[in-house]
């Protein structure tokens, strides 16, 4: 078998476990129809490949081996589906059924991972469950894992392998009720759990064993005696990775706002930067034992970090290379990668719908076939400064569009910060690796070498900090299309395999940035569109008058973070033109942290807001009216209106009523006669569905709907993230 054969079948392989997109993310019941779509799909993709590969000239593969590359990819897809996690019988799960409510129980088990803290000031680890009581106080062996959270007033440390013995509430995890929010549910499934516990009080905490605990907390121990608790997490992260260490929130996300979430993801920097140690302090060896003492100390290392994807992926490829050195044989490093990948997805194929495993290895290519290229660009600077330049270019050309199509949004000046801080952040691992492999010795003098590194770190921080509260340091680019994601990544494929493509790259350059643009701000700036959250007791509502946006509600905290900031960075919006308030003075401030609020009204029974086609106005103290386009939407305040004070003052028959009583009076709908309703977080009885129905009235609820979009082309239109 030839090289490029080997990394067809690997690619091919790949390319079978992404096509399960097509069935929904962990959907383990496909259809028919969605194996259909795949093998269909397969089947016109290698026929494309065949062709663009015949083409390039690169192979000349026959029938019967394009044949074996799609059975290889089938198989890929097959696997994947037979290894998507569901609950067995003794699933701790299926103690609580879909429609109950949260339970308490007590869990007996044993501490999958360490705490950390949550950004909710929680402890979170995850446990799997032995033994549970019941209120009943029926006992029951069960199985699977958990999601647990518990409130501390002090800091506590929980250990893999720690026997803990907790009550709590037993719940069923829920998927996200609004765009771009983060989806629990998901997350949950992916890590192979189906419930989470709220923990409220921790019965017995058992002394853990020995493990690789012990080490990973004699280094962060040490680091932290000489830097201090946040300092020595920062360089204790840098080190060994976040997973390994239990890093203060607020740090942890001023790191990725700034763009350098990766300096505490253990992965290729660090591995390499290991191996040049290695390898200069066992120049005198013979090779044989070169090759013993890297492959141990990377295991070890790889061990130590919590065997994280970007991390194996990181020492696999760093094996090889070690190989190839001390063997004298060049390294082929495209086929290094595709081979390194394809045994972990042999491994754990769902791996393949990780972020962070598509990001490492996405960043890896960049560096293998771009930054040679950048390089030779940069020739005319010294070479040292030419490769700090240059190494963030050529990761961040490759990730950028799975950034943008993930988040909707892009670190303004993560590119630049990444470039300044290069030297430091080298010098700081450097000095960390330095610090942590004395730590394991001798504790005093690891902590004495971290101390000298203080202000470094001190620095780092301070200019993560000083980009964050720049003027535009994150952008909301909006919702990338998956078809244009797609197209752009074809086309730097191509660019980067054809001599045609690459004559003409500044062109081609050009033309997907312009189609970037076009396609994300056209339907921003020609949208007309209202928008209800779920956002609580509240409704949030949001007008999109062709690029002017008005958001009538929503200032709490918790409503901001996760309902809407997560939508205006779907949506592409970075300024809110009017911020309203209703019959109360809202506090903005939360809000305005994280977008730019031009103008703050507040409309009462005394006043009305318009504007261009947008209007808001009170009919009562308890009725408001709003009015867009040829829409008009009643908004009903208090279920103690009378019919009398209706018929009053209902000028016309509106489009939509809004409402938040979990009942309706049955005149009220013979009064108004909308032709939809909205009722906002709770969900209908069938009394109050069938009522509905019977008035052919369309009803909305944002406690299932989660979203209810209306404009003029489409009406009504909902973001549903299950069904009942």
């Amino acid at each position: 078998m030839t090289r490029n054969s080997g990394l067809a079948l690997c690619l091919s392989y790949c390319i079978g476990l992404l096509f399960t997109g097509f069935f929904g993310l962990y959907n383990p019941h496909p259809s028919w129809q969605q194996w259909l779509i795949v093998i269909f799909g397969l089947l016109i993709l290698f026929f494309i490949f065949s062709i663009i590969i015949k083409r390039l000239n690169y192979s000349h593969f026959n029938q019967s081996f394009w044949i074996l590359l799609l059975i290889v990819a089938l198989i890929g897809v097959i696997y994947l589906q037979l290894r998507i996690l569901q609950p067995n019988l003794t699933d701790i799960s299926h103690l609580i059924s879909t429609n109950a409510k949260s339970q308490i129980i007590t869990v007996t088990g044993k501490a999958l991972s360490e705490s950390k803290q949550t950004a909710n000031q929680k402890i979170q680890f995850w446990l799997a469950p032995q033994q549970v009581t019941t209120s009943n106080l029926i006992n029951q062996s069960v199985s699977g894992k958990l999601y647990v959270t518990l409130d501390s007033s002090e800091k506590l440390l929980i250990h893999s392998n720690q026997v803990i013995i907790i009550q709590g509430l037993l719940y069923l995890p829920k998927s996200s009720s609004n765009p771009n929010s983060f989806d629990f549910k998901t997350y949950l499934h992916r890590q192979g759990a189906f419930a989470g516990l709220k923990g409220l009080k921790l019965i017995e905490l058992q002394e853990p064993p020995w493990g690789l605990w012990v080490l990973r907390q004699r280094i962060v121990n040490a680091l932290q005696k000489g830097l201090g608790e946040s300092y020595g997490s920062i360089l204790g992260s840098i080190v060994i990775g976040r997973q390994a260490v239990d890093l203060p929130i607020e740090i942890r996300e001023a790191f990725i706002k700034a763009g350098l979430a990766h300096v505490f993801a253990a992965s290729g920097f660090q591995v390499a930067l290991l191996l040049g140690i290695i390898i200069r302090l066992t120049r005198s060896l013979i090779p044989r034992k070169q090759l013993m003492i890297g492959i141990l100390v990377l295991v070890f290392y790889v061990c130590l970090t919590g065997l994280q994807p970007s991390i194996l992926r990181a020492t696999l490829m760093g094996v090889a290379a070690l190989i190839s050195l001390i063997l004298n044989r060049k390294t082929y490093s495209i086929g290094s990668l595709l081979l390194a990948g394809t045994i972990l997805l042999l491994f754990n194929p769902l791996w393949i719908w990780d972020l962070g495993f598509q990001l490492s290895f996405l960043a890896t290519f960049g560096l293998i076939v771009t930054l040679p290229i950048l390089l030779r660009w940069f020739d005319w600077l010294p070479p040292t400064i030419a490769t700090i330049i240059t190494l963030p270019l050529a990761a961040s050309i490759w990730t950028f569009p799975l950034l943008i199509y993930t988040f909707s949004s892009v670190v303004t000046y993560g590119i630049l910060i990444n470039i300044i801080m290069a030297p430091l952040i080298t010098i700081i691992s450097f000095g960390g690796m330095l610090s942590a492999a004395i730590s394991l010795i001798y504790p005093v003098l690891g902590s004495a070498i971290a101390f000298f590194f203080y202000y470094p770190i001190h620095f780092l921080l301070q200019t993560v900090l000083f980009f964050n509260h720049l003027p535009g340091s994150s952008y909301a680019i909006g919702k990338l299309p998956l078809n244009l994601m797609l197209l752009i990544y074809l086309i730097m494929i191509l660019v980067w395999l054809n001599s045609w493509f690459k004559r003409y790259w500044l062109l081609i350059s050009l033309f997907i940035l312009t189609l970037t643009i076009i396609t994300v701000t056209y339907s921003r700036l020609t949208l007309e569109q209202i928008t209800v959250l779920s956002g609580g007791s509240e409704p949030v509502i949001i007008i999109q008058n062709r690029g002017q946006i008005v958001l009538i509600n929503g200032e709490k905290p918790e409503t901001v973070k996760y309902t809407l900031v997560p939508f205006l960075i779907q949506q592409g919006i970075n300024q809110i033109n009017y911020v309203i308030s209703i019959n109360h003075n809202a506090d903005w401030s939360i809000l305005s942290k994280h977008i730019s609020l031009k103008n703050q009204i507040q409309v009462s029974q005394n006043n009305s807001f318009s504007l261009d086609n947008f209007k808001i106005s009170f009919a009562t103290p308890n009725l408001v009216q709003l009015q867009f386009q040829d829409q008009t939407w009643l908004w009903i305040l208090s279920n103690t209106i009378s019919q009398k004070m209706l018929k009053q003052n209902l000028k016309f028959y509106p489009q939509a009523l809004l409402y938040s009583s979990k009942t309706i009076n049955k005149n009220w709908l013979n009064i108004i006669q909308p032709r939809a309703a909205i009722a906002f977080n709770y969900y209908p009885s069938q009394t109050i569905k069938n009522l509905f129905a019977e008035k052919q009235i369309q009803l909305f609820t944002t406690g299932k709907d989660d979203v209810i979009h209306w404009n003029i082309k489409q009406g009504f239109q909902t973001y549903i993230t299950e069904t009942d």
